[in-house]
């Protein structure tokens, strides 16, 4: 059925052009008729504009007469020369054979003739559902600005999600905008914040996204999304090499392969591209850091007991190696937070203080100068 309506619509279009032109042939088109025919328009225009007081009638009758004036000077010419129309027309009719072949031939090979028809019903119900969608947000909008306290931070949060999601970047920036300064807003409202920004500003990281950046990372030097977005305003301003080390530094602060660490080694190595740094790989981050996958499918099968000896093992282990390899910061930082989750603080905060005497000579800026200091101060340091 597709293929006979679109056949149909294309031989109706064509006849359309072809009748027309078929039927004048080659006639010749005189120019001082088609000159003066102009003429006769312009005078029709004029006075269909004083009729309807677009202009007055002292205007509409000095246009007439000028006109007119032209119109007598055109009937005074002698000669006024024709041309032949069949040149055209024969070109016009190729045109309307061929565009119609060479329009199905390019959808049978880039479009997708099998794909079924959407029904007009159906897709009538998606567009209530999105006119729906839109008036419940315009509606929770009005109840949260026309509360005493506010309105909830839960509410601006989904309402700043639901604008996100329908493109309308600004107003989500403007909802959580709301909630950013609230004593219980914490790092994830900022760099969505910040990320709304962006979006709004078709991907440039505004100051005023900078700025939530950073006070994301004061909250939570771990955020991911604010390392991102941090790395992302550095390359932006031509700080390349310092993005590249900022995403390289998050990913090796984890112990375990994270959904968003792909991501970030993909981010990383498209910067050594233009660095000239060499390509990383995710096992250059994760090997040797926690248990392999056999390790992982063993405490799957393990009792409550023998899996808190089994991970007691693998922290000892690290903790070994920092035996040997003392000026391995990082590794210090991954056996305090280890220490943290196992509940034994004082051995954590050691780990924290071993890790404090080897921030000689990293950078004011390095995020791991407020982990350490975040790890201390929660322990009791």
């Amino acid at each position: 059925m597709f293929w006979i309506s679109a056949a149909g619509m294309a031989l109706l279009a064509a006849l359309v052009i072809l009748l027309p032109l078929w039927r004048r042939g080659g006639r010749q088109v005189d120019h001082r008729d088609g000159a003066l025919a102009i003429f006769v328009d312009q005078l029709k225009e004029v006075e269909d504009e004083r009729a309807r007081g677009l202009i007055s009638p002292e205007e509409a009758g000095a246009a007439s007469i000028e006109i007119k004036r032209r119109m007598l000077a055109v009937e005074r010419q002698e000669g006024g020369g024709s041309v032949r129309t069949v040149g055209g027309a024969m070109v016009l009719m190729a045109l309307a054979l061929v565009v119609p072949v060479l329009a199905g031939g390019i959808y049978v090979l880039t479009g997708t003739p099998g794909v079924e028809s959407q029904p007009f019903a159906q897709r009538a119900g998606e567009r209530e559902e999105d006119a729906r969608i839109v008036e419940l947000a315009e509606r929770l909008h009005t109840r949260l600005s026309g509360e005493a306290d506010g309105g909830a931070t839960e509410g601006w949060e989904l309402l700043a999600q639901t604008y996100m999601k329908m493109g309308r970047y600004a107003d989500a920036a403007e909802a959580l905008a709301r909630i950013i300064d609230r004593p219980d807003a914490h790092s994830g409202h900022l760099t969505q914040y910040a990320e709304a920004l962006i979006a709004a500003a078709d991907g440039v990281v505004t100051e005023t996204a900078g700025a939530a950046i950073d006070r994301a990372l004061e909250m939570d030097v771990l955020n991911p999304a604010a390392s991102y977005y941090k790395a992302q305003w550095l390359e932006q301003e031509g700080r390349l090499a310092e993005a590249r080390e900022l995403l390289v530094l998050r990913v090796s602060q984890e112990e375990s392969v994270q959904p968003w660490m792909a991501f970030f080694i993909r981010q990383i190595n498209r910067i050594s591209a233009q660095t000239g740094d060499a390509p990383v790989t995710l096992s250059d981050f994760v090997e040797d850091r926690g248990p392999s996958a056999e390790d992982v499918e063993a405490a799957g099968e393990m009792s409550p007991e023998e899996r808190a000896a089994f991970i007691q093992s693998m922290v000892d282990q690290l903790a070994a190696r920092l035996e040997e390899e003392p000026g391995d910061l990082d590794g210090w930082l991954q056996l305090a937070r280890a220490y943290g989750v196992l509940g034994r603080s004082d051995e954590a905060l050691e780990a924290y203080r071993a890790a404090e005497g080897l921030l000689d000579g990293l950078a004011e800026s390095d995020p791991r100068r407020g982990i350490v200091a975040q790890g201390i101060a929660s322990n009791g340091g």
